[in-house]
């Protein structure tokens, strides 16, 4: 139903084409204030040319609060983009790129972003106080955190929204409707939002075992966007997952690298296998019961796999 809904979209594949475009050239148009400061940091010398292209370089360049306005940015144009491709390319309402239902559940999006954010917390919580807090430091100070505080809830948001938005949203409901195919839609819409964070600065450090995380979690988002017939559930995990990691702990080695109130020391040289295969395929699933569970999800093959 969720991608059945814009089934009619089909015979004007090309518009969804002029549609990455608008995105696009949105998100172009709102990271060009990162360029212009960086520009004007290098020209004053402040910034070494040669190491414009280190990621890790580039992350330290300005002060956190700062930095993560700058690298939040362009999502904001991510997200206006995909509103204008939907409203005036394809003359589609905003509900239905959303959900399937008559009107948004924002109790849904309530309870997954809770129930992560409490999961989160927890975990740091048990990890700091009882098993590694030889890994962690105080990292507190009270204007910067409240400064990162107004940032992070008014920003994350619009990032975690404009990746759900556009991945398993406007991309999963087109590819759906052009390839006839829900699972099809799914794998695209996975591998895509994996490669959209290959160059994150883990990935960088660990190497490409950390893309079986990112592409994990874009076939959980998947999954329970396609299960549930809305992004609400998929909109809620993705905000609290961005938004307690941003405001409870950060490393030199992330890419959130904010005024957190802890800052992770332990300068792992190797991912950890534990931190990819448990969320992965231990962690996700037990979610996606949880959710099955709570909305009485049927029809799996349908919903998952089957034609549009």
């Amino acid at each position: 139903m969720y991608i059945t809904q814009v089934k009619e979209n089909a015979k004007d594949w090309w518009k969804y084409l002029i549609g990455l475009v608008i995105v696009f050239a949105c998100l172009f148009i709102f990271s060009i204030p990162h360029a212009v400061a960086i520009g004007i940091k290098t020209a004053t010398g402040a910034l070494d040319p040669t190491r414009l292209g280190d990621i890790n370089y580039l992350m330290k360049a300005f002060e956190p609060n700062l930095n993560l306005i700058f690298l939040l940015l362009p999502f904001a144009g991510m997200l206006i983009g995909t509103f204008i491709a939907v409203k005036f390319i394809h003359a589609q309402p905003l509900l239905k790129l959303t959900t399937a239902r008559a009107k948004v559940d924002w109790n849904r999006a309530i309870f997954a972003f809770t129930l992560w954010g409490i999961f989160t917390s927890l975990m740091l919580f048990i990890d700091y106080s009882f098993i590694s807090p030889e890994n962690y430091e105080w990292n507190f100070k009270l204007q910067p955190f409240l400064i990162l505080c107004l940032i992070a809830v008014i920003l994350l948001p619009l990032q975690t929204s404009a990746e759900e938005y556009m991945f398993r949203g406007y991309l999963m409901q087109g590819i759906g409707v052009v390839f006839k195919y829900k699972w099809i839609a799914l794998l695209l819409t996975s591998v895509g939002f994996g490669l959209l964070h290959y160059s994150n600065p883990e990935v960088e450090r660990f190497g490409d075992i950390v893309m079986i995380y990112y592409i994990g979690t874009g076939l959980f988002l998947g999954i329970i966007t396609l299960m549930d017939e809305g992004l609400e559930l998929a909109l809620g995990f993705h905000a609290a997952n961005n938004l307690f990691t941003a405001l409870l702990v950060s490393a030199d080695w992330t890419a959130l690298q904010t005024h957190s109130v802890l800052k992770d020391i332990s300068n792992p040289s190797a991912m950890p296998l534990d931190e990819v295969i448990i969320p992965v395929f231990v962690v996700f699933p037990i979610l996606i019961l949880v959710f099955a569970r709570k909305y009485e999800w049927k029809n799996w093959n349908e919903r998952l796999f089957g034609r549009v």
